[in-house]
């Protein structure tokens, strides 16, 4: 069974996920843009039970723009958010695509919050 691992920038703070993600899913909403600095953001959504952590992390609490609560685990030493657990998913872990670093992950299987991208996007299909 394939193993892979995300970890913060500065390598303290990282998860070990068994398997293959159940979904990637590229968000657009505002918090995903804020969150990344970026225009969207990108998760893999993982079985709890297929996610280890390893290191130090902060946790930061807010609603997300449908309306439920999520808890993000950021590195206390460099800032990144490396996972998070979606309230309204307690069974799954939602990974940061990018704390993979690894260019042969998985694309997104879907793209949410499309009314929020920005214009100059491509559409995804």
């Amino acid at each position: 069974m394939r193993t892979r691992t995300a970890s913060c920038t500065c390598g303290q703070l990282s998860v070990r996920c068994v398997g293959e993600p159940q979904k990637v899913s590229l968000c657009h909403c505002l918090d995903c843009q804020r969150r990344t600095g970026s225009t969207y953001g990108i998760a893999a959504f993982y079985l709890r039970d297929e996610v280890k952590a390893k290191g130090r992390a902060n946790i930061f609490v807010r609603s997300s723009d449908s309306g439920h609560g999520v808890k993000f685990h950021f590195c206390p030493d460099c800032g990144s958010t490396v996972y998070w657990e979606p309230e309204r998913k307690p069974e799954t872990i939602a990974v940061a695509v990018g704390s993979f670093a690894d260019p042969t992950f998985p694309a997104p299987t879907q793209s949410v919050w499309n009314e929020r991208r920005h214009l100059w996007l491509p559409i995804e299909d």
